[in-house]
C-alpha cells in the first residue's frame, strides 16, 4: 500500500513558491488506510516519518519567513490582528484592535482550506483527516489554529488562528489601555502579596489570558512557578518558571498526558505557586486538592458569565471528577480567596468588570460577593470617565480582613473605601 504526493500550484501560489500538500491516498486506497492516517505524534517510527519530514520543512520555511499560510500571512504578520477566522472558503474574517471586520481575501475552493489546515496541524504533529475532523494546534511560531474539517464543519473546512503577544502586558500598561483601573491594579498587587488564590473568570476573548499573564510577570522573581496549560499559548517571561503541556492520545489511544496528571506532578516540583491555564475538566479537583494542602497563592481562569456565576461553574467542572456538590463547596471555600472578572464590551474593549471574593453561606454553599465593581461605560472605548473608578461593595471589607491576617495592607484609598462604603 503506498501514497503519491502531489504539489499544489494554482492562483493562491506565489512566485518562486510551492505549498507542500499533506501526502493523498492512491488510486482505490481509503484514507483511513494510508500510512498518513496511522501518524501520531507518538506512534511508531515507521508511521511518522512523513509527519516529522513534513514538520522539517515547514519549520525551515517558517525560520525563513512567514508561517506559510498561504493568502493568510499578511494578516499573521500584522501587529495589530489579534484572530484570522475562515468560516468558508470565501468568508475571511480578522479580529484589529477589538473589532471583526470581514476581508476580501478567498481561497480557491475548499480543497485549498483543508490542505492547508491538514499542513499546519501535521507541521505539529498533529493527525486532522476525516476520522479526526478537529485540532487544537499551537504552530511553530506561537499562533494557536483551532480547525474543523467538513463536513463537520458543515459551510466548508473552519479555521481560527489566534496570534500570540510577543511580550506580555504590564499592569502599567494595562492601566493605560483602560483594562484595569489604578485602584484594581493597587488590589491585585495586594492580592499577590499576600499569595490568595485568585481565579479569573470571563467569556471567549475577554482577555483572561492576558490578565493572568500579567499577574505572572508581577509575581516576584525569586518564586518557583509551575504553569500547566492544555495548549501552551500565555505570553510570559520571567525566571523561576516551569512549564507543562497536556497531549492529546495518538492514534492508537495511547501516550495522553491529561492537565490532571500534570496538576499531581507539579506537586512533586516544589512550586512556590502553581498556576493552571484554564481549569475546564476534571483536574479542578486536583487543583482545589492542591491549594487545601499548602500551595498557597494559585492562580488559575475558568469560563463563567460573571464571578456570582463561578461557584455553579465549579460545580459542573468538578462533577466530572465525581465529586459531589457538597464536597464541591467544602474544598472551594478553603481553596480559593478572590476572584476578577473581565467583559468585552460592544465596542470590543476589554475591562475587569468586578472583583469578587468567596465566602461561605451559612447553608454551606459558596457565594462570590463583588468587592470592586466597575461602573457602566460611558467614555470613550467603552471606559468609564476620567477620575471614575470601581464602586467599593460589600466584599471590600472580607478581603481586607483576608489581607490583614496575610499582613499586607489594603492601599489607603481603596482601604477608606473599604470603611466607608464608597468609591476608592
Amino acid at each position: 500500500m503506498g501514497v503519491t504526493a502531489r504539489r499544489s500550484g494554482g492562483p493562491a501560489s506565489r512566485p518562486g513558491q510551492h505549498r507542500v500538500v499533506a501526502a493523498e491516498p492512491a488510486a482505490g486506497e481509503g484514507e483511513a488506510g494510508t500510512g498518513r492516517e496511522a501518524a501520531g505524534p507518538h506512534g511508531p517510527e515507521s508511521a511518522t516519518t512523513e509527519l516529522h519530514s513534513a514538520g522539517a520543512r515547514s519549520a525551515g520555511a517558517r525560520s525563513a519567513g512567514p508561517l506559510g499560510a498561504g493568502p493568510l500571512d499578511p494578516f499573521l504578520a500584522d501587529p495589530d490582528v489579534t484572530d484570522v477566522l475562515v468560516n468558508a472558503p470565501d468568508e475571511v474574517w480578522v479580529e484589529r484592535q477589538g473589532r471583526l471586520t470581514r476581508t476580501p481575501v478567498t481561497f480557491a475552493d475548499e480543497d485549498e482550506v483543508r490542505r492547508l489546515a491538514v499542513r499546519l496541524a501535521a507541521a505539529s504533529g498533529r493527525r486532522l483527516d476525516s476520522a479526526m475532523p478537529f485540532a487544537d494546534v499551537l504552530l511553530g511560531d506561537g499562533t494557536r489554529m483551532h480547525a474543523v474539517l467538513a463536513p463537520t464543519a458543515v459551510r466548508g473546512t473552519c479555521l481560527s488562528l489566534r496570534r500570540p503577544r510577543r511580550r506580555p502586558f504590564t499592569f502599567d500598561e494595562l492601566v493605560l489601555a483602560g483594562t484595569v483601573s489604578p485602584a484594581v491594579a493597587a488590589v491585585l498587587h495586594a492580592v499577590l502579596h499576600a499569595r490568595l488564590a485568585v481565579v479569573v473568570t470571563g467569556g471567549t476573548g475577554t482577555g483572561k489570558s492576558t490578565l493572568l499573564a500579567a499577574l505572572l510577570g508581577a509575581v516576584r522573581p525569586g518564586e518557583r512557578i509551575v504553569l500547566i496549560e492544555d495548549t501552551a499559548e500565555l505570553a510570559v517571561s520571567r525566571p523561576g518558571l516551569i512549564r507543562l503541556e497536556a497531549r492529546p492520545p495518538n492514534i492508537e489511544g495511547a501516550g495522553e498526558v491529561t492537565q490532571r496528571e500534570l496538576v499531581r506532578q507539579a506537586l512533586r516540583m516544589r512550586p512556590d505557586r502553581l498556576v493552571v491555564g484554564e481549569v475546564r475538566g476534571p483536574e479542578v479537583l486536583d487543583l482545589l486538592v492542591a491549594l487545601n494542602t499548602g500551595h498557597e497563592g494559585g492562580l488559575s481562569t475558568v469560563h463563567a458569565n460573571d464571578t456570582g456565576a463561578l461557584p455553579t461553574r465549579l460545580e459542573a467542572l468538578a462533577a466530572l471528577a465525581g465529586l459531589s456538590r457538597e464536597a464541591v463547596h467544602s474544598h472551594v471555600a478553603a481553596a480559593l480567596h478572590a476572584a476578577v472578572h473581565l467583559h468585552r464590551d460592544a465596542d470590543g474593549h476589554r475591562r475587569v468588570r468586578a472583583v469578587g471574593v468567596f465566602r461561605r453561606a451559612p447553608d454551606g454553599l459558596v457565594q462570590v460577593v463583588p468587592a470592586l465593581v466597575a461602573p457602566p461605560p460611558t467614555g470613550r472605548r467603552g471606559a468609564p470617565r476620567r477620575g471614575e473608578g470601581p464602586v467599593a461593595a460589600e466584599g471590600l471589607p472580607l478581603l481586607k480582613s483576608l489581607l490583614d491576617v496575610r499582613g499586607v495592607r489594603l492601599p489607603g484609598f481603596v482601604g477608606a473605601a473599604a470603611l466607608a462604603g464608597g468609591r476608592p
